[in-house]
């Protein structure tokens, strides 16, 4: 893969970095990230943003270690195929992104409280999401769906692993990855290619039924 074309970013990335970036630009992430999907995010709202639920000792200190690893850092949309699950000698065998906007209800509040730079996934997110990229500021990184096991090739060591309790594709990977390949299609400027997109296919639905 020619990186010609793509800016390099490290992980944990700076505001200045992140200002920099313009919807369309391609980037290579290296840095230590972290996995999480639906229910790592209803844990977060409901235990530590809206506390509506009780939070154990163990889940305090999860909480704590994760505010160091999200701070300035990543969250990647992923329910990834890991192999070694019985010695714990963790590798992706596929790491491939899951649809975003499921996450729409919580992502803004859980980027704002954790202070992330960004978020990865497909399919890209919507209007809180994107108010939220240009407050703290952050970007939405597009990873590319069906590329799974190429995607998995840029992983190049499970750190660790936390609320395995919600299964493998559900809990909170911390990765480390090296010439991550991604598209900025939401920038901290309220720009997105998503809205983008959406207009033009309405555009383009409304011509033909005029027709």
């Amino acid at each position: 893969m020619s990186s010609d074309k793509f800016k390099r970013i490290s992980v944990p990335i700076s505001d200045e970095a992140i200002r920099s970036l313009k919807i369309g630009d391609s980037v290579l992430l290296s840095g230590v990230i972290v996995t999480g999907r639906d229910a790592v995010h209803k844990w977060f709202m409901d235990c530590f943003i809206a506390k509506t639920v009780p939070v154990s000792a163990e889940d305090a200190q999860v909480y704590e270690e994760l505010k160091q690893l999200l701070r300035d850092g990543v969250i990647y949309h992923c329910g990834p195929v890991v192999s070694g699950l019985q010695d714990k000698n963790y590798r992706f065998v596929a790491a491939g992104p899951t649809t975003s906007i499921r996450e729409e209800a919580y992502q803004g509040a859980v980027m704002e409280h954790f202070h992330m730079k960004g978020v990865i996934g497909k399919g890209g997110m919507g209007a809180k999401t994107l108010a939220a990229c240009a407050k703290i500021p952050a970007v939405y990184f597009h990873a590319i769906g069906g590329a799974a096991s190429l995607i998995a090739e840029s992983v190049k060591q499970v750190r660790g692993v936390y609320k395995l309790e919600f299964g493998v594709p559900e809990a909170l990977w911390v990765i480390r990855v090296e010439d991550f390949p991604v598209v900025v299609t939401m920038d901290s400027h309220g720009n997105s290619l998503h809205d983008e997109v959406q207009k033009n296919s309405l555009k383009k639905l409304e011509a033909v039924l005029g027709e």
